[in-house]
């Protein structure tokens, strides 16, 4: 470990608070989930409980190629958050603004093809079969205004 301390950690184009334990910094990373963030740690060699702000240069070099080459270190498939590519066929794992990219680009593809889903997300509805009578009204009027009686009666 190194004797100075950084407060902010540049791993995988993202800037992480150094006083957080290692998964949990670097389950801060879009694309990495707490479950990814511990294997990536373990995998490391780091240990779990110390703070990413006292790890190394060594240490976080080997952190981020981790992070950008899970495949390589021998991580399961099912722990990747892109199986089977339609472009590739290779098994990914996308982090950062690849992973909003590829996103955006699976949804125009299944607007342009006129898939089911793609035409539930063009007319903004919700596109994975949970219920909409009652939920995600969003933009018309809210409850219903009971007419109000004179005074008098």
């Amino acid at each position: 470990m190194s004797k100075e301390f950084r407060y902010i950690t540049r791993i995988a184009e993202t800037d992480l608070d150094g006083a957080l334990e290692v998964t949990r910094a670097i389950s801060k990373i879009k694309g990495i989930g707490i479950s990814m963030a511990s294997a990536i740690a373990k995998k490391s060699g780091v240990a779990l409980g110390s703070r990413l702000g006292f790890l190394s240069e060594q240490d976080l070099e080997k952190l981020e190629d981790i992070i950008k080459n899970p495949v390589k270190y021998g991580f399961p498939n099912w722990l990747l958050n892109r199986q089977k590519d339609l472009e590739t066929g290779k098994n990914l794992h996308l982090t950062g603004s690849n992973l909003v990219l590829q996103k955006k680009t699976d949804i125009d593809l299944m607007k342009t093809t006129k898939s089911w889903k793609g035409y539930r997300h063009s007319y903004g509805l919700k596109a994975r079969g949970q219920r909409t009578k009652t939920t995600g009204r969003k933009g018309k009027a809210i409850g219903v205004r009971k007419k109000r009686r004179p005074m008098g009666r």
